[in-house]
């Protein structure tokens, strides 16, 4: 850590700009600000009473921003690219938990078209309370810079950065003591940067910083999916800093706190009293589903080939509680969660790299990140997931996107298409963890095959192609990645819906539109193209609408309420929806209908559809997915399975696998599994009012209100 007083004297202001501060009006300031970090304006704009009918707020706002700033040929590294961070509504009350995401839009290094991805921590909150309902940030500078909110003065300020750190973990440090007076004054900073990483990739994410108060510890959350993180470095952006005076109960001035309380107090005591026997979110955090997903043969593991493995017991999710979680700790990202899922491991010493032997605090590891940088690799060891897991934060690289670009190269490696010459001597085998290791570090300090594994799977994958002639068929087929996104980490090959929830998605396959594995392949709950197709409707939108309120997706369903079984719809945890919905009511004075939440929804939905094809993309061929998302590509995946995958072929098919060779077999069930995924497609788009190509009919958007010119401009030469 470098010295703060030091660095002190080198700072040199570029600009400052002051505002007038007005209270928030029932959970909106009606204005954005702006800043361009290559000219230095700073401005506010207004929001419109229509931008807030049309699109809500959190990921709404940042489309509609995004797209009035942007052309259809706009690059990501072009100056007009902007990154909008904006928490919605909600976002901020403390009354009801999972309240503080914040979601981030930009053009994408690495599908070119439009990316959204939600974080925790505290800068969106504290953004908000400054004085603005987004921040739109445009314009590239030709140094380094950090943009200070400051909503105690009421101004922004750009200065030159005088030489902090690079490192996200050691820059919050440094950043929380410029800006703290005092230590009293740390927990009223939030704090956005990347990392090293962010520099020499295109996978770059966003770290939002925040102040654990109990452990008197920078903590992060991530906005880690499609390379943000790049084009914050790539503007030369070093960190975006909001100080506000401190928390209250109340800075959202909401139309009824009752209708708020008293859910939230519902909420909070079902996971009192139903959490250690349901999940044990607040001892494990997301990671209690790790031996869940491998009991289900739904683990990652080598690459997405199997679901399980003879060793995954040694990740089992009570090691974690047990050996690595701090527990008895409130692990929030906002305050007032009752779920506290964020844990932490205290005092980890890594092995390797730059911080080798010195005491750091992980956030994590998530399920996400445990199956993607342990099963998925072949790695069944807690201390080098939660390794890598602390390098990913700390250099700005996403661990879903990295555990699936590092077990595609250790596939191709261990199928010979690359070897130790290619990768500069590295044994990428399932399983090496010094292998793994070095390859991250090598990626932050922009060197060695480090710089292939950081384009990013669909660019590795042209890469092999043209420059090792790679078999382009087999590439395509255990790639994986849609729409130039890696995969997030759930075998989908024995659930259709799932395989839709993730190729079907605006940005390209995340989990946090559809998680529909359990309803479809383990309680059957799903079983017709038509139950499919309207789960891959409503569930989307139900998430679609968290990210445009500010708040977290896990908190509806996560912890279920003992009663749910007896609902009509016990799929949609009803009472958790009647608590949104008054929620909503609670904060705006806007009555809501479940009804009109989806419609909310929906027309933020179909924006970013149609934001896609005004890029080139959002059409039916760019919801086509690999084949080892659908089913077994090779011999020895379709043997591992294969009384499951012969059962198939008789009782679905009627084929008979008898004197079959497996090859044969393998493409007889990729014809039918291939042929469903089709009718699948065809379902879904006529459930969500779209024609047989993707695109939304102007039908659909008149009945839904987002008949607007510009859309219409779009769509209707593909009508």
């Amino acid at each position: 850590m470098k010295n703060v007083h030091e660095l002190k004297a080198k700072v040199k202001k570029l600009t400052e700009w002051s505002y007038v501060w007005h209270p928030i009006e029932r959970g909106y300031n009606n204005r954005t600000l702006y800043v361009n970090v290559g000219t230095l304006e700073i401005k506010e704009k207004p929001v419109s009473q229509q931008m807030k009918e049309k699109f809500v707020g959190g990921k709404g706002f940042g489309l509609r921003l995004l797209w009035d700033a942007t052309t259809p040929t706009t690059k990501w590294n072009d100056p007009e690219n902007e990154i909008i961070i904006s928490p919605g509504p909600i976002g901020g009350i403390t009354q009801y938990s999972g309240a503080g995401k914040s979601l981030v839009v930009s053009l994408s290094p690495q599908t070119d078209s439009v990316m959204d991805s939600n974080v925790g921590g505290f800068f969106g909150p504290f953004m908000k309370f400054a004085g603005f309902d987004a921040l739109e940030i445009q314009g590239k500078s030709d140094k380094d810079i950090i943009i200070y909110i400051d909503a105690i003065n009421h101004k922004v300020e750009i200065f030159e950065d005088p030489g902090f750190s690079t490192d996200s973990h050691i820059l919050g440090e440094e950043l929380t003591e410029y800006f703290a007076n005092d230590p009293k004054e740390a927990k009223n900073i939030g704090i956005v940067s990347s990392g090293a990483a962010a520099d020499h990739s295109l996978i770059g994410m966003l770290n939002f910083t925040f102040w654990d108060v109990k452990r008197k510890k920078i903590r992060l959350k991530q906005a880690g999916r499609g390379g943000i993180g790049t084009v914050f470095r790539d503007k030369k952006i070093k960190a975006i800093v909001a100080k506000i005076d401190g928390v209250k109960p109340n800075l959202n001035n909401v139309a009824d706190m009752e209708k708020i309380t008293v859910p939230g107090r519902d909420y909070a005591k079902e996971m009192a009293e139903y959490d250690d026997i349901q999940n044990q979110m607040r001892k494990k955090g997301t990671a209690n589903i790790v031996n869940v997903m491998s009991d289900y043969d739904l683990l990652p593991t080598h690459n997405f080939k199997f679901g399980s493995h003879k060793d995954a017991y040694k990740i089992h999710s009570d090691i974690l509680r047990d050996k690595y979680f701090t527990q008895g700790i409130n692990d929030g990202c906002w305050i007032g969660c009752a779920m506290q899922c964020a844990k932490g491991v205290d005092d980890f010493i890594p092995k390797t790299g730059p911080y080798k032997g010195q005491k750091v605090i992980v956030d994590g590891p998530e399920y996400e990140t445990a199956a993607g940088l342990g099963s998925n690799l072949g790695i069944f060891d807690y201390d080098a997931i939660i390794e890598q897991n602390f390098y990913c934060d700390t250099y700005g690289i996403c661990t879903i996107t990295w555990g699936t670009i590092v077990a595609f190269l250790m596939d191709c490696y261990e199928n010979g298409i690359i070897n130790k010459e290619i990768t500069g001597g590295l044994e990428l085998n399932f399983g090496n963890i010094p292998a793994a290791l070095e390859l991250l570090h090598q990626c932050a300090r922009g060197e060695g095959f480090g710089k292939i594994a950081g384009m990013g799977v669909r660019k590795i994958k042209q890469y092999l192609i043209e420059n090792y002639n790679a078999d382009p068929n087999f590439l395509n087929d255990i790639a994986m990645e849609n729409k130039g996104l890696e995969y997030s980490q759930y075998v989908s090959k024995e659930s259709l819906a799932q395989q839709g929830g993730y190729a079907m998605t605006n940005k390209g396959p995340q989990h946090d539109e559809a998680w529909l594995i359990f309803m479809d392949m383990v309680n059957n709950q799903i079983p017709t193209f038509e139950n499919k197709a309207d789960a891959l409707h409503w569930f989307p939108m139900f998430r679609t609408w968290f990210g445009l309120q500010g708040l977290c997706k896990i908190v509806w369903n996560d912890i279920i309420p003992p009663d749910n079984k007896f609902e009509k719809e016990p799929h949609k945890i009803p009472k958790h929806v009647k608590n949104y919905l008054s929620v909503w009511e609670g904060v705006t004075g806007i009555p809501m209908t479940e009804e009109e939440l989806i419609r909310q929804s929906e027309r933020v939905y179909n924006f970013q559809r149609i934001f896609n094809i005004r890029r080139g993309y959002g059409l039916r061929k760019h919801d086509a997915q690999p084949y080892r998302a659908a089913g077994p590509v090779t011999v020895e995946e379709y043997e591992s399975r294969a009384e499951r995958y012969d059962g198939q072929l008789k009782e679905l098919i009627g084929v008979d696998p008898v004197g079959k060779s497996t090859e044969e077999k393998i493409k007889i069930l990729r014809k039918y599994r291939e042929e469903q995924y089709e009718k699948l497609l065809d379902a879904v788009y006529e459930r969500r009012g779209w024609n047989k190509n993707g695109v939304p009919t102007i039908e659909h958007l008149k009945k839904i209100g987002m008949d607007l010119p510009e859309l219409i401009e779009v769509v209707a030469p593909l009508q």
